[in-house]
């Protein structure tokens, strides 16, 4: 199971709306096959580890990090395919959520003769796939907010100019953030100011012919030309774009500013992860610009308090990771490793 959770963990950000899920067939004469999910239209994880063995995996044992699916979607249910291949028993770590599956795929697989084991690392599989979960409860996605910043708080001088207050360390684990996130938002004015790209860069996909490519989302309207292009425009109370990104299918989404932005989804409690790069870097002054932007708290009764759930060192930088108080006791609130592996260990 735990080898299924790291295919499942190398396929995040490829697979929305359906969840990252890894699969391993462990034959009769003991070979492994691991499948993963893919992209939308494209198998999924039981389907793939089953193409591999020509579709009969007669006296299989299947580990699988979430119950198969058992109605038509873009592909057939995977619990029919997985009874019609012979498979002898079905090892899930988690049921799914979904009211299209819901424990139908496991009575599917039951009324087959399968024998079926669920919970077998169970909250590691909540864990990883806490967005999917937080969008199937809520409608919306799970919200992650990036700042970079100096060692006094600050993300820009006087005259605006900002680019690489952190090293190469730390933007390369930014594209890595990207990376997992199904769509990136940032304000119209960044995009004027910054003129982003938004696109992952130097993070290979796990599965050929594929390529992490996060929706580009602006609030308001970049204006023609902007490198951001084509992008999803949005306006409105920041509630409802999580509503409208959640029935897109957006299962994490990652808000990279500006202070305007971080501001205001921080005052409206929708962050449920932040992640702070610090450099080694002092403007020294208070009219360099801050990392959030509009009132704060008004008192010291009022300040914002979450837990620190990882600190990393990243070259010269420091990578913090701040999750609201509710959130640390939540058994499905994602780690803040990008390998599974490691948290597993």
């Amino acid at each position: 199971m735990d080898e299924a959770l790291v295919a499942a963990a190398s396929v995040q950000g490829l697979t929305a709306p359906n969840p990252w899920v890894g699969c391993v067939l462990v034959l009769p004469d003991g070979r492994r096959v691991v499948g993963r999910t893919h992209p939308p239209g494209g198998p999924h994880a039981e389907a793939d580890a089953l193409a591999q063995v020509g579709g009969s995996a007669t006296g299989a044992t299947m580990y699988v990090t979430l119950e198969p699916c058992a109605h038509h979607g873009r592909t057939p249910p995977c619990a029919d395919a997985v009874a019609a291949a012979g498979v002898r028993r079905v090892v899930v770590a988690l049921t799914d959520p979904d009211p299209a599956v819901a424990g139908r795929g496991l009575a599917t697989l039951r009324r087959a003769g399968v024998e079926v084991v669920e919970g077998v690392r169970r909250a590691e599989a909540a864990r990883l796939l806490g967005p999917y979960l937080r969008q199937r409860r809520t409608g919306r996605p799970y919200v992650v907010l990036k700042m970079a910043a100096s060692l006094d708080g600050r993300t820009a001088a006087p005259d605006a100019s900002s680019r690489w207050i952190t090293g190469p360390e730390a933007r390369a684990d930014v594209h890595r953030l990207r990376a997992r996130s199904d769509a990136i938002l940032v304000g119209a004015g960044t995009v004027r100011a910054d003129d982003p790209e938004l696109t992952v860069r130097d993070v290979p996909s796990p599965l050929p012919g594929t390529a992490y490519a996060p929706q580009r989302v602006v609030l308001g309207s970049a204006p023609p030309g902007a490198r951001v292009r084509p992008a999803l425009e949005l306006s409105g109370p920041l509630d409802e774009v999580l509503d409208e990104l959640g029935r897109r299918g957006v299962l994490q989404l990652l808000v990279e500013g500006g202070a305007q932005v971080a501001g205001a989804f921080h005052r409206a409690g929708l962050v449920d992860r932040y992640v702070l790069y610090l450099a080694p870097v002092l403007f020294g002054g208070d009219d360099a610009r801050p990392v959030m932007a509009g009132p704060g708290a008004p008192t010291i009764g009022d300040v914002w308090r979450g837990r620190v759930d990882s600190v990393a060192r990243l070259g010269d930088d420091i990578r913090i990771d701040l999750v609201p108080r509710a959130a640390a006791d939540d058994p499905t609130h994602p780690p803040a490793v990008h390998d599974i592996q490691e948290a597993l260990s």
